[in-house]
């Protein structure tokens, strides 16, 4: 068994279900307008950030109901969502729906031209990141270069406990990822096959910032 395809099993969970296998549909359809487009990646973020945190830690705590004193519980994790600049934007009003106290950091990445690296030009994240629960947020996961980035700069500041969310990937993506960061639990929506001459994810849905924002330039 390759190395690749034990990656897949260990650390890869498509979230499949058929309300969001019909947004999906939404999503890589052209005609889809960027306000429906924007809705929909925050949808289809909430229920990948619900599935990701199943295993957050509680405390208990003392409440009282309306009737009487009881005991109840808490999350006791501390949670940072990490959009990748900038199509990770739209994933960020999805997330803090579902977890309204989590923190919010931020990563820049853009390609070098001439070495096709990822380069960083912004990075700001919380002080609590060591010792909190990550999760990375972009949209599209393709050649997997920023991701492989952006996983390493989180693990530069001490975190131990990241997952990468992504809505749809391409098989080259999460092999990349998964075997620079075999530790990360990488979570998606939808996995394609190919990636195109210019890097695009096939079928896919275009450039997710482009189409969030409405800066999409016709051909």
């Amino acid at each position: 068994m390759s190395k690749a395809v034990y990656l897949l099993m260990e650390n890869f969970k498509v979230i499949s279900h058929p309300l969001i296998r019909h947004k999906l549909a939404v999503l890589r359809n052209k005609e889809t307008t960027p306000k429906t487009f924007k809705a929909i990646i925050g949808e289809i973020a909430t229920v990948m950030s619900y599935e990701a945190l199943g295993d957050l830690q509680t405390k208990e705590i003392d409440i009282v109901t309306p009737i009487c004193a009881t005991k109840a519980e808490e999350i006791s994790d501390e949670i940072v969502f990490v959009p990748i600049l900038r199509a990770g934007l739209g994933m960020v009003e999805g997330v803090r729906d579902l977890v309204p106290f989590a923190h919010i950091g931020h990563i820049g990445l853009y390609r070098d031209e001439s070495t096709l690296r990822p380069m960083e030009y912004y990075c700001k994240l919380p002080a609590c990141i060591a010792d909190s629960r990550v999760l990375i947020l972009d949209p599209m996961l393709a050649t997997g270069g920023s991701a492989v980035a952006a996983v390493q700069m989180i693990k530069d500041r001490g975190c131990k406990s990241i997952s990468f969310l992504s809505i749809i990937a391409s098989k080259e993506g999460v092999n990349t990822l998964l075997t620079a960061h075999p530790d990360v639990m990488l979570y998606c929506a939808g996995l394609d096959e190919k990636l195109n001459e210019i890097g695009y994810i096939v079928p896919g849905l275009g450039d997710a910032g482009d189409r969030i924002f409405g800066t999409e330039v016709e051909n």
